[in-house]
């Protein structure tokens, strides 16, 4: 086993992890670090939730102080992209607590607040820039910043950037960029196209694989419910409750295909007594930093999400993932279900799939080889959500569930809006979480198996 004190990281940066409680590094940064501080290229090939930020930070950092230069005014030294808001911030907050004793400015630029604060806080310049490819680019044609000093370049969940159609943006900033740097292109996946976006970017890269993309979480116990689409809603507020009632839930997210379905399953889940916000691209930056806020500190057990608004969201001690509608890209299912499991603690993911949603569970099993468990409808389930009180009608309501699909199913509407576009996500190193066990209620035989996952034939 190797330790951080190990890679030859500057001694600030061992003080800042050692305060963050970090000592043993995760597998891709043993494997990226020292390639790194070496000043190769890199080709990751890795999940959320693998301490991907942390590979790339730390001996980022390390090579910034170890070749301090001043600032240059509207100009950045590292530059790293990343495809949503959310994932922007707690990227710049992760690189600002290793960063905290070495004399390196970190900020953040996205979408959904307004720019002129932003160009006035980079008139003189910063270290590390984290930023989303719109507001990136608006600076940029603002006359706001350069890219003519960058000395290290990070493109963070490249298979995302082209899921939102940033293909043609990330084109832009390639072409700015100087060509003596280095630079480092991490994804999920490695399709063709996203390897040709690669070799626009990096150059005899070391490549670091970690986590394959087929592969789901260990600790995380996969269930599937048959149910109808219109009987969905109310068994999730009677699992929910149940789950509540007897402290087996902690905190869950509620996965829905497009951003009117979450929104209304949040509200049913609030008609039911059920503490819940939606986070997704049409809500505004202070409503979706709220309502993660809530989530974060517990206040607001229950989040409902879209692919887009999610893909990254890493919150200590989420229980329960609720798959409300498959996702119709089974691999969108690995990056739902790994928000839970996390830090070494045990997770579960249930799944209601609709009669017309099984070729998308057959697509899931297929990719990550496991059959996930059958939980039967309750005994009394009809009884018992004839009970449930319904939120008040809103216009949306009618709309039809399956309708506005993103490119390959990912996400919201198609052709996002800029609030839409700039979205949601996360990534960070593991906190050390206490295991626990989490067993859904209220089916028979939930609850009398330990290994309920089994592999497909």
């Amino acid at each position: 086993m190797s330790y951080f004190s190990d890679l030859g990281l500057a001694e600030p940066i061992l003080r800042a992890l050692a305060t963050k409680g970090y000592t043993d590094p995760t597998p891709i940064q043993r494997q990226a670090i020292p390639a790194l501080m070496e000043g190769r290229d890199l080709l990751g090939i890795a999940q959320t939730g693998t301490g991907k930020t942390a590979a790339f930070a730390l001996p980022s950092l390390h090579r910034l102080a170890a070749e301090a230069t001043p600032r240059k005014p509207a100009a950045c030294r590292m530059l790293v992209l990343s495809p949503t808001r959310e994932l922007a911030a707690q990227i710049a907050d992760n690189m600002k607590g290793y960063a905290k004793n070495l004399n390196l400015f970190v900020d953040c630029v996205f979408g959904g607040v307004p720019i002129a604060k932003q160009a006035r806080r980079l008139v003189g310049g910063t270290d590390v820039l984290v930023a989303t490819p719109g507001r990136l680019l608006d600076l940029i044609d603002n006359r706001a910043l350069t890219l003519r000093h960058v000395e290290i370049f990070v493109l963070d969940e490249a298979d995302q950037m082209m899921d939102l159609g940033f293909i043609h943006a990330l084109k832009r900033v390639a072409a700015m960029l100087p060509a003596k740097r280095q630079s480092l292109f991490f994804s999920a996946t490695m399709p063709k196209s996203i390897e040709d976006l690669g070799r626009q970017f990096i150059q005899n890269p070391v490549k670091v694989e970690v986590a394959p993309q087929a592969s789901t979480a260990e600790r995380v116990e996969q269930y599937v419910t048959f149910i109808n689409q219109a009987e969905k809603q109310a068994l999730l507020s009677l699992r929910i409750r149940a789950l509540i009632a007897d402290k087996s839930l902690d905190r869950s997210l509620v996965f829905t295909r497009t951003k009117h379905g979450a929104d209304r399953v949040a509200r049913h889940l609030e008609a039911a007594g059920i503490p819940a916000r939606a986070i997704h691209g049409n809500k505004s930056q202070a409503q979706r930093t709220a309502a993660l806020e809530a989530f974060r500190q517990g206040a607001c057990p229950v989040l409902v999400a879209t692919d887009i608004a999610a893909r990254g969201i890493d919150v200590a001690g989420v229980s329960h993932v609720f798959n409300f509608e498959l996702p119709n890209v089974a691999e969108q299912y690995v990056h739902r279900i790994g928000r839970t499991a996390r830090a070494g603690a045990d997770g579960a993911a249930i799944s209601l799939c609709a009669p017309d949603e099984k070729a998308y569970l057959r697509d899931i099993e297929k990719l990550t080889g496991v059959k996930l468990m059958p939980i039967p409808l309750p005994a009394d389930f009809q009884a018992e959500a004839s009970k449930l009180p319904k939120p008040a009608h809103k216009p949306n309501d009618d709309e039809d569930h399956r309708g506005g699909h993103a490119r390959n199913g990912r996400g919201g509407g198609r052709g996002q809006p800029q609030g839409q576009r700039n979205g949601g996500g996360g990534d960070r190193a593991a906190d050390g979480q206490p295991k626990r066990r989490f067993i859904p209620r209220g089916g028979p035989g939930v609850g009398q198996h330990r290994n309920k996952v089994s592999r497909v034939s």
